[in-house]
């Protein structure tokens, strides 16, 4: 296992009916190809020395003595290679024929597991032929341990049970799944094969690997599609091209790590192995070392909170809306509230907050004039985000007010006696806390509520001032990324009842990022960018995504910002920005620990009183060390 991956392959050998000698030198010609890839196990389709379809072939002497032949071949060949393939075949026990699972591995049978549930019905009347698994004969109660990952095997209709063999497997500790099927194609059957493999990976929280016959088996009545696919708790790692006429398989790096820490974190996964009996399972070992392979057989997406697939963007998108809206929607009407104060900025977060402010209106039926948007230009504000701010308030037909604050943030530096030329913390925070105060103060004055902006990378890295823009009476962004607020802007713009709205949302999108708070450069422009002081926020939102979810070390997370951002940002970059993140994320978290409330949106929150329970003088020492040492 390489830094918490281990290796697998799904194959679809090629097959022909009862001529198991061809069918072996299949297998043996994959299994070479696999191990110069790194594989560490390979998994082979049900019944696949013989075929799947040899009907009462089964019960022929000679077909039974050649398979049995060629499962001693494959033993032997095992030897030669650095990895554990299972295959299926008919296997001979006590006096009946069992449709069997065979490990095979370093010159050994390793496990034989058969297949515990047969399918009765016309197409596959497998009791016709084989003995079911049970406590009398041969059955499944057997984990395959490769190197410390453990491997649950079952066959075909198993996978189509309310029990699976591999609940069972999963809970006794199992974290890869594996299934030898034949499961041929008819209309539909693929697509809820698919949901089902994916929602077996998820409620065992493993991988799920699944290789099925294809083209070779016998089309007197069926016709066989070869589907390989691979899962990893409730997606798809990998996943063949089907209908192939040639041999084929596709291969994953499972993350071993991110299974054992989700395993580790739901308590009632642990509860119901307890609840359940696994004291029947032996556990089988095997060692492997693969052949050395650079190349990761993994997708790591550089932006996890925002959707990687353009088919449930819109789906995705009105779902987070929708928690967003029924959050405020809630607190508007227990509060008895109808009125809100939004700072409009020109920027992504008060322009996110807004838009959700708007739909709230609209869906609990209160006149959007209640939204008191307030633009409150500073020292650093430019044309161009004070222009976007006026221009959205009234598209989307909201009270506007502007109230400018130099004067009152001026008179404030005079009173504690601070030179309006140094451009400190002291002069920005001032300008921060102004704007809060005002806000605050038209909320008491209008009876409303001050809705937050502030988003989850904001809070992650403390970039707010405290009792500042820190501060509300509802953050309603407090559980989306800069990544996904950005995303979210653009949908609202492509999805906008106007033109000149669209145009505003779509601008504010390409404005860069900044609090400005320092006076514009000569010509007007941003001079105070963000993402050049505290880095880049897509990289600041993979850190804090592998941090949270699954609570990587920042040696793991650093190798795998290193593959997803090839070509963006060398190492170098990549080293100084994900330092800088566990510094802040840990010095910041006294910030967090006083937040107000805001709905949870994702898999990722940092609620106090939620998802994210840390003290604020935590020591950054251990993961600081690490950083320092990549």
């Amino acid at each position: 296992m390489n830094t918490g991956y281990f290796r697998v392959a799904a194959a679809v050998p090629s097959v022909n009916v009862a001529d198991v000698e061809h069918n072996v030198e299949s297998i043996i010609e994959t299994c070479r190809l696999l191990d110069s890839k790194g594989v560490m196990l390979a998994v082979f389709p049900e019944l696949s020395i013989t075929g799947y379809t040899c009907g009462d072939l089964f019960h022929q002497e000679r077909l039974l003595e050649a398979a049995d032949a060629a499962i001693d071949r494959l033993r032997e060949f095992s030897a030669t290679i650095n990895l554990v393939f299972i295959v299926g075949s008919p296997v001979r026990h006590g006096g009946a024929l069992y449709n069997c699972a065979i490990a095979i591995g370093g010159g050994e049978i390793l496990a034989v597991t058969p297949k515990t549930y047969l399918p009765d019905y016309n197409e596959f009347y497998e009791k016709r032929w084989f003995t079911p698994g049970n406590d009398t004969g041969l059955r499944n109660d057997t984990i395959l341990d490769i190197n410390g990952v453990k491997i649950g095997i079952e066959i075909c209709e198993d996978l189509w049970t309310p029990m699976p063999p591999s609940t069972s497997a999963a809970l006794a500790g199992a974290q890869i799944l594996v299934n030898l099927s034949a499961s041929n194609d008819i209309i539909g059957k693929y697509n809820y094969l698919i949901d089902l493999i994916k929602r077996q990976s998820a409620s065992c929280v493993g991988a799920y690997v699944y290789a099925s016959a294809g083209y070779g088996e016998s089309s007197t009545d069926l016709v066989f599609d070869g589907k390989a696919v691979i899962a990893e708790n409730g997606s798809i790692l990998a996943i063949n091209k089907r209908w192939q006429h040639e041999p084929n398989f596709v291969i994953a790096d499972i993350d071993i790590a991110a299974i054992n820490r989700d395993r580790m974190h739901l308590m009632s996964f642990n509860d119901c192995g307890r609840a359940n009996n696994t004291d029947k399972y032996k556990y089988i070992y095997a060692d492997v070392t693969p052949s050395p392979d650079d190349e990761l057989y993994r997708t790591i997406h550089p932006h996890p909170f925002v959707p990687s697939d353009d088919k449930i963007i819109d789906e995705r998108c009105e779902e987070i809306i929708n928690i967003q809206v029924a959050g405020l929607a809630r607190r508007l009407e227990a509060t008895k509230t109808k009125h809100l104060v939004i700072g409009i900025s020109g920027g992504l977060d008060s322009t996110l907050a807004l838009l959700v402010a708007a739909k709230t209106f609209d869906r609990i039926g209160i006149d959007r004039k209640g939204i008191i948007g307030v633009t409150m230009p500073g020292f650093g504000t430019t044309d161009r985000t004070y222009t976007n701010a006026i221009s959205l308030m009234r598209a989307l037909g909201i009270t506007v007010r502007e109230i400018p604050i130099a004067d009152a943030v001026i008179q404030h530096f005079n009173d504690i006696g601070h030179d309006k030329n140094n451009h400190d913390v002291t002069y920005e925070n001032s300008q921060a806390r102004e704007r809060t105060q005002i806000l605050m103060d038209i909320a008491n004055q209008t009876g409303a509520m001050v809705l937050g902006t502030g988003d989850l990378s904001e809070l992650a890295l403390g970039w707010a001032t405290y009792n500042g823009d820190h501060m509300s009476m509802y953050g309603v962004n407090a559980g989306i990324p800069k990544t996904l607020v950005k995303y979210l802007v653009r949908w609202f713009a492509l999805n906008s009842a106007t033109e000149s709205e669209r145009d505003t949302l779509l601008d504010i999108v390409d404005t860069p990022i900044s609090p400005e708070l320092i006076p514009a450069d000569e010509q007007g422009n941003i001079k105070q960018k963000t993402e050049d002081l505290v880095g880049p926020y897509e990289l600041h939102d993979f850190f804090l995504y592998y941090t949270l979810r699954y609570g990587f070390s920042p040696r793991r997370i650093f190798k795998m910002a290193c593959k997803a951002f090839d070509g963006v940002y060398d190492r170098e970059t990549i080293k100084h920005w994900i330092t800088t993140f566990f510094r802040r994320f840990f010095n910041q978290q006294f910030k967090r620990s006083c937040l107000p409330d805001g709905p949870k949106v994702g898999s990722v929150c940092l609620s106090p009183r939620g998802d994210w329970r840390m003290p604020s003088d935590a020591s950054s020492r251990l993961w600081l060390d690490e950083c320092e040492k990549l």
